[in-house]
């Protein structure tokens, strides 16, 4: 399991594949004729108006979908690590529950805050910064990409932040923001090598990052986890970095960058002979394949988005949501 292997794997992966599709920019010749130039010119990803569209739409799309346990209802509106982790989710509410969410209280949004930067090229993305009525006292922070002007907006990233921990971000005079490139100097890590930075911290610890909940403390409990009387658990981490699943990263006013990202994890747990691995949850019976015997491996999607100073500072982690997409037992 030491290879990238994404998780499309579990289901068909060209739906959402990126294209080399061209904006159609279009500056007019001396002559009349049309000159598309999308591919270099430097755009805002959106308007304002087109964004705050497709916010609604998104959440139209996902109250229905969780009302009803019904994955289709919002799959045309996510993709990437969130795609992964709602339809997962979904798919195991509908199996406990066919006739749809009891449950089920509507997503709101408000306070809605959008960042749209100017870059060249495709995929185009923003972020929507809002207050939810769910997850406690936190901002949702959503990242909406299209890899071609025909698509339609849908969501990639999803995660809750406290409010004095969104940044400020760098703007020029027109209000639009600075995407920061995958491979951009100048940082702690490169946005391109944060997801592979976090998995080697997770295993081998480190100074890069600060400390946190998502970082000190989540190595400090999977130590604590790993042997337990007639149990043992074992970890294995995996980067996402392409495709659907590459970073995404907005500068920030003080010259660092906010990075969106993705990672992929395994835990297995195994029971000593003579005894068995503890039941569990109706929604991991769910989603698990095979008969639990010994051992049952959870198979995980995290999406995170962490700050990544100036110079060589230490990283750190803002958010963090991880769900469960699969599980084997064996």
């Amino acid at each position: 399991m030491t290879r990238e292997r994404s998780p499309r794997r579990l289901r068909l992966r060209g739906r959402d594949a990126l294209t080399a599709a061209t904006l159609a920019a279009m500056s007019f010749t001396a002559s009349g004729c049309v000159v598309v130039h999308g591919e270099r010119e430097v755009l805002p990803g959106a308007t304002r108006a087109e964004a705050t569209k497709a916010v609604a739409a998104f959440t139209d799309a996902y109250n229905k979908a969780d009302k009803a346990y019904d994955r289709s209802l919002d799959a045309p509106y996510v993709t990437g690590p969130l795609a992964d982790i709602d339809g997962a989710r979904l798919k195991a509410g509908h199996i406990n529950s066919p006739s749809g969410n009891a449950s089920h209280v509507p997503l709101k949004l408000t306070d809605v805050k959008i960042t749209i930067p100017k870059k060249a090229g495709w995929p185009r993305w923003f972020v929507a910064d809002a207050r939810g009525n769910k997850g406690g006292d936190y901002r949702w922070l959503l990242v909406f990409t299209r890899a071609d002007l025909g698509e339609r907006w849908r969501v990639a990233y999803l995660t809750l932040v406290a409010p004095r921990d969104v940044p400020e971000f760098k703007k020029d005079e027109d209000g639009w923001a600075e995407a920061v490139p995958a491979e951009s100097a100048g940082l702690a890590a490169a946005p391109a090598e944060l997801s592979r930075a976090y998995v080697s911290y997770l295993k081998k610890g480190g100074d890069g990052f600060a400390d946190g909940p998502n970082t000190s403390t989540l190595r400090a409990y999977r130590t604590n986890m790993a042997r337990k009387p007639g149990l043992v658990r074992q970890y294995i981490d995996q980067p996402l970095t392409r495709g659907d699943y590459a970073p995404l990263a907005l500068r920030t006013a003080d010259g660092g960058a906010l990075v969106f990202f993705t990672t992929h994890h395994y835990e297995k747990q195994t029971a000593a002979a003579g005894t068995s691995v503890p039941a569990p949850s109706k929604a991991v019976q769910a989603l698990t394949t095979g008969d639990i015997h010994q051992s049952l491996t959870l198979e995980s999607i995290a999406n995170e988005v962490a700050l990544d100073p100036a110079g060589k500072g230490k990283i750190s982690m803002l958010g963090r949501v991880q769900g469960l997409t699969a599980a084997k037992g064996e």
